[in-house]
């Protein structure tokens, strides 16, 4: 069994986190134990301490300060990052930290200068990047299997703004979480980054068709690379269901991966094709990855934490590291200012730091 590392988790917004402890404290091999917990919300803070077996504390640096806490799973209000990634590295903590990485990029900037100066260890936790479909789509770009590439498309949905509910969620509120665009289209937006690097531009469109007080349910955004391809971010939170999530046409053939997102996940319970595939020219013939299609939407997010508890103990890097993160929320901002511009927009463009 691995040497247990003491874990506290600051804030329970992101529910996430609570996939994370469960997952840690079932599995003790994974050498992770939650010992303690902070939230400013102390309604959710008891709860959580409750549900996890964990001594709630009255502050952030009370839990900060405790010996047994080596990292720190934040995963707050996004607008409450910055201050604890600051206060996290300040304290020696390897932190970890839910998406989306900032609201603004001035903010970001805080994140990635607090990191630089602590040499923290930190990662981000982006679930797309550990999915083994993903880990295999890249590694068949990576190592030229399908050739040069021509188009990208990456399908991400979610029906949660369908439920009026969620309109007194954080996750749309302006000043903590800015919208739906920002907080979830960030999937895709990232999953292209780390499929491709940083594009020299983007075309987008982005909506408020439902609700609203929703905003940003629903966009398209393209982004241009250098000789190509070109990448196309498909994000939709008011759909009920899915299926293909990645579409690729290259060289020397094609690219099909279904049920990689939420809706498409949890709709497949009659219904359950092939998950990964691909097409060779010179081969003439399909290739089916023999990575199953993931059982539920909840499932691949509880699938983190154990690449996280191996970041935690050192025997791996970081899923993403805050420059990474500050990218791909200039992907993510340059969003609006095409969309509010009508126009495309290079991702050098100064407008995207007011966003």
């Amino acid at each position: 069994m691995a040497e247990q590392a003491g874990i506290g988790i600051l804030g329970f917004a992101h529910g996430h986190v609570n996939a994370y402890c469960r997952q840690w404290l079932s599995r003790p091999e994974l050498g992770v134990r939650p010992v303690a917990a902070w939230d400013h919300d102390r309604d959710r803070m008891d709860r959580a301490a409750r549900d996890h077996g964990v001594e709630a504390c009255e502050t952030a640096d009370a839990l900060l300060a405790r010996s047994d806490v080596s990292a720190v799973v934040i995963a707050t209000e996004t607008s409450r990052h910055a201050e604890l990634v600051e206060t996290a590295a300040d304290a020696g903590r390897t932190i970890i930290l839910q998406k989306p990485l900032a609201l603004t990029l001035g903010e970001a900037d805080r994140i990635v200068a607090a990191v630089e100066r602590s040499a923290a260890r930190f990662t981000l936790a982006w679930q797309m990047r550990v999915d083994p479909q993903n880990l295999e789509i890249r590694k068949l770009v990576r190592n030229g299997t399908l050739g040069r590439l021509f188009m990208v498309r990456r399908r991400h949905g979610l029906s949660l703004l369908l439920n009026p509910a969620f309109a007194k969620s954080w996750h749309v509120d302006p000043a903590q979480n800015r919208d739906m665009w920002a907080d979830d289209a960030a999937h895709a937006i990232d999953f292209l980054y780390w499929l491709l690097g940083k594009p020299e531009s983007v075309m987008a469109e982005l909506a408020t068709f439902h609700n609203p007080d929703t905003p940003m349910d629903n966009g398209v955004a393209v982004f241009r690379y250098p000789g190509g391809p070109l990448a196309e971010a498909f994000c939709s939170f008011t759909n009920p269901a899915g299926e293909n999530t990645t579409e690729i046409a290259a060289e020397k053939g094609s690219l099909i991966q279904n049920h990689g997102d939420a809706i498409s996940c949890n709709s497949t319970t009659t219904h359950r094709g092939i998950g990964l595939k691909w097409f060779l020219r010179e081969e003439e013939q399909w290739i089916v990855s023999d990575h199953p299609v993931p059982q539920s939407h909840s499932d691949r997010i509880a699938a983190l934490a154990e690449p996280l508890a191996a970041f935690v103990h050192g025997d791996a890097g970081p899923i993403a590291t805050a420059e990474e993160g500050r990218d791909v929320l200039r992907m993510t901002l340059a969003c609006y200012v095409s969309s509010r511009e009508g126009c495309r927009v290079s991702l050098d463009d100064p407008r995207i730091d007011e966003v």
